[in-house]
C-alpha cells in the first residue's frame, strides 16, 4: 500500500508499500515475527526521498525497483511445509488474474520509486489566521486539559459501523468534546429517511448560478444539523472532469477550475452558514474510478496521478484554494497516490501546499481507507483518519488509535504534531459554534446508517452482544426543500437544440403552430390530422422503472436517471418522474397521451399504427456512471464510453423514424452523469429538440414540465464540452482501462489542456462547446469597460506575519499510565479504542523520520492567510458590460468572462482562453443590466515554477472577452 516520502524507511510490508512505525520500539526488529502494517519498522535501509528542484518537483520518475516478489517469496520460504500448495495457489490465481487482464504490463517493468513528491515538514500549526482567533484560544484551552487517550480519540475514527453515522470519532468526556457524526454527501443525507434527494453537483454546476448554489448548500445542512450530523462530506470538487468518462465526475460541478471553485465556495458558505462542517473533496486528483484503490481492482497498489507542478496548481488544486478562502473547515484527502505517493501520506501535498500556502486552518481526513502508514501519514499532515480500521475494512485494526497513543509515547510522533491535529478539529467544532447545545445537542444522530427499523444497536459492526435501543426516529426535516430541489433542477436544464418548437403548451403546439403544423404534414403526406394533439413518451428513463431506490446505493440504471450511484447517492423520499409530470399536466381534453416505456418498443405490431399517427414524440435517454465499488452492466465506476445506454441512442434513431411516419416533431430529454455523443441523431430533420437535463433529483419530472410548458426559460450552461468523439478529448481525456504496471501509472502529459482548453488549443470543433445553453429569448452585450484597480507586478505582496502565532502545548511526552486500557470499560470486538493493553515494551528512542524531516521548509510565498497570500484576493481589474434582453419574453442569462494571457517570448504557454467570471441574471423583454466582473490577481496569475510563487505576465495587454459560452465571444477589452 504506501511507502512514501513522509515516511522512508517505516515500515514495508510484503506485497505492499506499507509503512507505519506506530511502533517502533526495539520488538519491531525481531526477525521471527510475522510483519505487521500497524507494528514494524522497514528491515530495509532507508532510502533518501528522490530529491527535485523547484521546476520539476512534480515531474514523475520512471526509475523504480522489484521488491514485492522478493519479500513475498522470502516470507514463503520459512515456510518449507506448505510452500509447494502455496506457490501452487499462487500460481493459479496468477492464471486467473491474467486472464481477467489484472497483470497487464512487461515483465521486465519494474515497480516505481515510492515518494517522488518532495518532502515537506514539519506540518504548519493552525491558528495564524485572523478570522480563526477566537476558536482557536478556546480549543487551546480544551485540548491543554485532554489526556493522551482524549487526544487520539479525538484523531481517530472509532471504526466501520461502530456509530450510527457513516464516520464518528471518539469524544473526549472529561473536557466536555463530543463524538463527532460525519455523513456523506454532496447531495443529500445519505443512509437517512425523510429527506430531501437534491440534484447533483454537475447539475448545479450547470445552473451557473452563485444563489443557488449556496440556497441548496444551506438547505442541505439544514437537514444534516437536523438529523444530528456534524460533518458533511461534501462538497466535491475533485474529480476536476479532466476524463469525461469519469465515474465521480457528476459528483462536482463541472470541467473547469474556475467553475467548480465558485460553485465549492458557495456550497461551503452555505453549509457552514448552519454550523455544519463542510468537507471538501478529494484532494487531490483523484480523476478515475479504475485502480483508486488497492485491491479494489486486484492489484495491491493505487493509481498514481502523475502531475506537473503548475498543472497541480493552476488546475486540480485551485478549486480548493476557493473552498479554503470560504473557511472551509475539513479536507478530505483522495485515495489515488499523486506522483507515487498516497495522497493521504503526501507531505508536499498536505504540509506544504494545503497547510503552507492554503493557509488551510481546519482539519485534514482521510477519505475511508485511505490511510497506508501511521507515523507517515501523521507526520505528513493527516489529522483524522476515518473510518478508524486502516487496512482493511471493518477489522477493527487501526494504524492509529492505540498505535498512535504507542508513537506519541516512544517519540515516534511528537507530542506537539498530535496537539496541531487535535486543535484543528477541535478548533473547527467552535469555528462552526458547535459548542451550542441548543443547535447541536450531545447525542446520536436520530437515525441509523445500517438499518430501516426503529430499534438497533449503536455499534452494529461489533459483534459483541449490545443492548437493543432506539436508533430511527423518523424525523422529517425536509421542510420546503423540494422547491430549492426543483429550481436547481429546472435552471440546470440545458437547451441544446430548438428550432421553433419549444416551448409547447398543456394543449400541445398551441391553436397557430398546430394549424399550420398540420396543414404541412398534409400538403406533404396527404395525411389529414384532427382531433386531439397526439404525443408519445418513449424510453425507460421516462418512467419509474422499479423505483429509484430498488438498487442498492443507486448502483444500476433502471428507471428515469436521478443521480449517479456510490456514496454521493441517498435514498430517494419520492423520484416523480418525467412520465408522471407529463401525465398530469397535459390537457386530457386536448392532448392523447401514449407511452412506450422502454427502450426496445415494438413498432411492428400493435404500436405501429399508434406511433405513425404521433404528432409529437418525446423520448427520453441516459447515461449512468458512480463510484468503482459497484458495477453494473459494462460500468465499472467509470463508463466504457460516452454512448447513451441501455441502446438509448438506437431508440432516438428509431423513434424519429417512425413519429408520425417521419414526420412528427421530436424532442429528446437527456439525463446523464457528464457529456454523451450526439451524433447519430443530432442532426436528424425532425428533430427539433433537445434538452440535456443532467442528474435532477427528486424533483426531475416537475421541473423538466417547467422548461417544456414554457413555466421557465431555460437558462442552463454546459459545464463541460459535448465533442463528436471521445477522441476529440485528446489522450488525457481516456481512462485508464487495464493497468500498465503492478502501480498503474497515468502521466497527466496533457497539463493545462483539459476540456474547452484542449478543444481550443488544438482547434477542434466541439458539437456543443463549454458554457452552451440556449434560452427561448435572445440577449445581447455591449459597451464593455475595463477599470484597472492596481498596477501590473510580476509577483504578490511579501507574504505578511501571521496574524496570530498558534496554540503552545508542553512537549513532555505523557505517563504511560494515560495510555492503558481502564478495566471499567466493557471492551467491544473491533471497536477502535487509544488504548493499549499493556505499556511496558514501550521504549523512547531515535526513530527513522522521514528524509527531509529534519529540513525545517521554506515558508510560501504565496502563503501567509486562509486561501493563501491576501494579495491574491485583491481586485486587480474591473470588468462592467451591459446585457440587453432584445427577445421576446423574460428570461435569465449567464454572461461569461473569459482570459486571454498575454502573448510572451518565453515558453511558458497559456491555454487560448480561461474562465475567470460569470454571474446570472435575470431580464425582462427589453431590460439592461449591467453585469461587474471582479478580477483578483489571482485570477491574471499563473504559477512560476521557478519562483514558486503565482506571478503576473507584466508585458503585454491581457483580453477579456463576454459572451454567452467559450466560443460566443461578442465583446472584448484590454487591460
Amino acid at each position: 500500500m504506501a511507502r512514501d516520502e513522509s515516511a522512508q524507511g517505516l515500515l514495508k510490508e510484503s506485497g505492499r508499500r506499507s509503512y507505519s512505525g506506530d511502533r517502533g520500539d526495539n520488538a519491531a526488529f525481531d526477525s521471527d515475527s510475522d510483519l505487521d502494517a500497524t507494528d514494524y519498522i522497514d528491515r530495509e535501509a532507508a532510502r533518501p526521498a528522490t530529491r527535485r528542484s523547484p521546476t520539476a518537483s512534480f515531474e514523475p520518475n520512471t526509475k523504480g525497483r522489484k521488491r514485492w516478489c522478493s519479500c513475498l517469496f522470502t516470507t514463503l520460504g520459512r515456510r518449507s511445509k506448505c510452500c509447494i500448495g502455496v506457490l501452487a495457489a499462487i500460481g493459479i490465481l496468477w492464471v486467473l488474474l491474467a486472464a481477467t487482464g489484472v497483470f497487464i504490463y512487461k515483465k521486465a517493468q519494474e515497480e516505481p520509486a515510492y515518494g517522488q513528491s518532495p518532502p515537506w515538514y514539519p506540518t504548519p500549526k493552525g491558528g495564524i489566521a485572523a478570522s480563526w482567533v477566537d476558536s482557536y484560544a478556546k480549543a487551546s484551552k480544551m485540548v491543554s486539559k485532554m489526556t493522551l487517550a482524549e487526544k487520539v480519540n479525538v484523531t481517530t475514527g472509532t471504526g466501520w459501523q461502530m456509530g450510527l453515522a457513516v464516520g464518528t470519532n471518539a469524544p473526549a468526556i472529561y473536557v466536555g468534546f463530543p463524538q463527532l457524526q460525519l455523513q456523506d454527501g454532496p447531495l443529500g443525507i445519505r443512509f437517512a429517511d425523510n429527506i430531501t434527494a437534491f440534484p447533483a453537483g454537475i447539475t448545479v454546476g450547470a445552473t451557473w448560478n452563485r444563489q443557488l448554489m449556496y440556497a441548496r448548500g444551506k438547505a442541505h445542512a439544514i437537514e444534516a444539523r437536523e438529523k444530528g450530523i456534524n460533518v458533511l462530506l461534501g462538497p466535491c470538487v475533485g474529480p476536476l472532469g479532466r476524463m469525461p468518462a469519469g465515474g465521480r465526475n457528476w459528483e462536482g460541478f463541472g470541467a473547469d477550475p474556475y467553475l467548480q471553485g465558485v460553485a465549492g465556495a458557495e456550497t461551503v458558505k452555505g453549509i457552514q452558514s448552519e454550523g455544519v462542517m463542510a468537507t471538501i473533496k478529494h484532494f487531490v486528483a483523484n480523476e478515475q474510478e479504475h485502480f483508486r484503490q488497492p485491491w479494489e481492482w486486484g492489484l495491491p497498489h493505487a493509481i498514481s496521478s502523475n502531475i506537473d507542478d503548475r498543472t497541480l496548481h493552476e488546475l486540480y488544486a485551485w478549486p480548493f484554494g476557493d473552498a479554503v478562502k470560504a473557511g472551509v473547515a475539513s479536507v478530505m484527502c483522495s485515495y489515488n497516490q499523486v506522483n507515487n505517493s498516497y495522497a493521504c501520506g503526501n507531505s508536499k501535498l498536505l504540509n506544504g501546499i494545503l497547510k503552507d500556502e492554503l493557509g488551510f486552518q481546519g482539519f485534514v481526513m482521510s477519505d475511508w481507507l485511505a490511510q497506508h502508514s501511521g507515523v507517515g501519514t501523521a507526520l505528513a499532515g493527516l489529522d483524522m483518519t476515518m473510518p478508524g480500521d486502516g487496512l482493511s475494512w471493518a477489522d477493527g485494526k487501526s494504524l492509529w488509535g492505540p498505535e498512535l497513543s504507542r508513537a506519541v509515547l516512544n517519540g515516534s510522533v511528537p507530542l506537539e504534531r498530535l496537539n496541531d491535529m487535535v486543535t484543528r478539529i477541535v478548533a473547527a467544532w467552535y469555528q462552526l459554534g458547535q459548542d451550542d447545545e441548543k443547535k447541536f445537542p450531545r447525542k446520536q444522530p436520530n437515525f441509523s446508517s445500517w438499518t430501516d427499523e426503529e430499534q438497533g444497536v449503536l455499534a452494529p459492526g461489533s459483534p459483541t452482544e449490545q443492548e437493543q435501543v432506539a436508533v430511527n426516529e423518523f424525523v422529517n426535516v425536509q421542510a420546503n426543500h423540494s422547491v430549492i430541489a426543483r429550481e436547481v433542477a429546472a435552471e440546470g436544464t440545458v437547451l441544446l437544440k430548438n428550432e421553433d418548437l419549444l416551448p409547447i403548451t398543456r394543449q400541445g403546439l398551441g391553436d397557430e403552430k398546430l394549424k399550420a403544423r398540420r396543414g404541412i404534414v398534409e400538403r406533404a403526406t396527404g395525411k389529414h390530422s384532427k382531433g386531439k394533439f397526439k404525443v408519445g413518451i418513449f424510453g425507460e428513463d421516462a418512467g419509474p422503472g422499479n423505483g429509484p431506490n430498488a438498487c442498492k446505493d443507486r448502483g444500476c440504471n433502471q428507471g428515469t436517471l436521478g443521480s449517479g450511484w456510490g456514496s454521493g447517492a441517498v435514498e430517494f423520499p419520492y423520484l416523480v418522474s418525467p412520465v408522471e409530470a407529463l401525465r398530469k399536466q397535459f390537457d386530457k381534453s386536448k392532448v392523447e397521451l401514449s407511452e412506450f416505456l422502454d427502450n426496445k418498443p415494438s413498432f411492428d405490431k400493435d404500436g405501429s399504427s399508434v406511433v405513425d399517427e404521433l404528432e409529437l414524440c418525446i423520448v427520453f435517454a441516459n447515461a449512468d456512471a458512480g463510484e468503482g465499488f459497484t458495477k453494473w452492466a459494462d460500468v465499472s465506476g467509470d463508463r466504457p464510453n460516452l454512448r447513451l445506454q441501455n441502446n438509448g441512442d438506437d431508440l432516438i434513431v428509431k423513434v424519429a423514424s417512425s413519429c408520425g411516419g417521419g414526420t412528427g416533431d421530436v424532442i429528446v430529454v437527456i439525463h446523464a452523469v457528464g457529456p454523451v455523443l450526439v451524433e447519430d441523431w443530432v442532426d436528424t430533420p425532425n428533430v427539433k429538440a433537445v434538452l440535456f437535463a443532467n442528474l435532477p433529483g427528486q424533483e426531475s419530472g416537475n421541473a423538466l414540465a417547467e422548461i417544456l410548458f414554457g413555466d421557465a426559460n431555460p437558462s442552463g450552461h454546459l459545464p463541460f464540452t459535448i465533442g463528436r468523439t471521445l477522441e476529440d478529448y485528446g489522450a488525457g481525456g481516456k481512462v485508464l482501462y487495464l493497468p500498465n504496471g503492478i502501480v498503474p501509472q497515468q502521466d497527466f502529459n496533457e497539463g493545462l489542456y483539459i476540456d474547452y482548453r484542449h478543444f481550443d488549443k488544438y482547434n477542434i470543433e466541439p458539437r456543443f462547446e463549454f458554457g452552451f445553453g440556449l434560452s427561448y429569448t435572445t440577449f445581447k452585450f455591449d459597451n464593455i469597460v475595463v477599470i484597472p484597480q492596481r498596477r501590473k507586478t510580476k509577483f504578490p505582496l511579501r507574504r505578511p506575519n501571521p496574524a496570530a502565532e498558534p496554540p503552545s502545548y508542553s512537549t513532555d511526552i505523557p505517563s504511560k499510565a494515560e495510555a492503558v486500557f481502564p478495566p471499567e470499560i466493557r471492551k467491544l470486538e473491533k471497536y477502535v479504542y487509544p488504548y493499549l493493553d499493556s505499556t511496558d515494551d514501550i521504549e523512547v528512542g531515535q526513530y527513522p523520520y522521514p528524509d527531509g524531516y529534519d529540513q525545517q521548509q521554506p515558508l510560501s510565498e504565496a502563503g501567509g492567510d486562509e486561501g493563501g497570500n491576501p494579495d491574491l484576493w485583491a481586485n486587480y481589474v474591473i470588468v462592467n458590460v451591459d446585457v440587453i434582453n432584445d427577445g421576446p419574453v423574460a428570461g435569465a442569462t449567464v454572461p461569461q468572462l473569459y482570459l486571454q494571457y498575454p502573448e510572451t517570448d518565453s515558453d511558458l504557454g497559456f491555454p487560448v482562453r480561461v474562465l475567470r467570471g460569470f454571474d446570472k441574471v435575470y431580464l425582462k423583454p427589453g431590460e439592461k443590466k449591467t453585469v461587474k466582473f471582479n478580477l483578483t490577481r489571482r485570477d491574471l496569475s499563473y504559477w512560476d515554477v521557478i519562483a514558486q510563487n503565482w506571478a503576473m505576465v507584466t508585458e503585454g495587454p491581457y483580453k477579456f472577452s463576454v459572451g454567452l459560452s467559450s466560443r460566443d465571444l461578442s465583446l472584448s477589452g484590454t487591460w
